[in-house]
């Protein structure tokens, strides 16, 4: 996806996702996840990263210049040395870290979804989350959790019928959801 793609039936080329994003933003999101590896993907970018030009070829082998004025940023879930060679790392300028939201954040934004899709919030129920879920993770709070377990309630609700609501017994159970224990699956 990141050369020409020809029609034969149309008699014609497609941009490649980097041209089409050309003077905006190109986001490869979760990197590392993809079929290619991690790092053929920055060696592919190394010389439109330096340069701000890219090379791209047609059926018939002709190779032309484009240019590369787009800011690409890769998302990943793993520390970059994981992935990544020190040349690659040279040519990503800039590597910012996010950690997960502080226990204060993490209730904002879980009374935020709370609030948006419906479900009121209980203190038991969070008390209950904060003091018994979350210890089981050295209490260790990440972005998408508000949203995934909020969801999760929702859908056990709307399966059994009941009003959408919250409570310890349903934090459990969408808690059990979230992971997934490390243990031999016997056949």
């Amino acid at each position: 996806m990141l050369d020409l793609v020809y029609n034969p039936t149309a008699r014609t080329y497609q941009a490649p996702l980097q041209l089409k994003s050309t003077g905006g933003i190109f986001i490869v999101d979760d990197l590392g996840r993809q079929a290619e590896p991690p790092q053929s993907l920055v060696n592919r970018w190394i010389v439109p990263l330096e340069e701000s030009k890219d090379i791209l070829a047609l059926q018939s082998g002709e190779k032309f210049e484009v240019p590369f004025d787009t800011r690409v940023i890769f998302s990943i879930n793993f520390h970059p040395n994981e992935i990544f060679d020190q040349t690659a790392l040279r040519r990503i300028f800039y590597k910012i870290k996010i950690d997960g939201p502080s226990q204060e954040n993490f209730l904002k934004i879980f009374a935020l979804v709370a609030n948006k899709k419906g479900i009121p919030l209980t203190e038991e129920a969070l008390i209950h989350l904060l003091q018994t879920t979350y210890t089981t993770i050295d209490n260790v709070y990440a972005n998408y959790q508000p949203v995934f377990l909020i969801d999760q309630m929702i859908a056990i609700c709307e399966f059994e019928g009941i009003p959408n609501q919250m409570s310890p017994e349903l934090i459990d159970r969408v808690w059990a959801n979230m992971f997934v224990k490390d243990e031999v699956i016997v056949k």
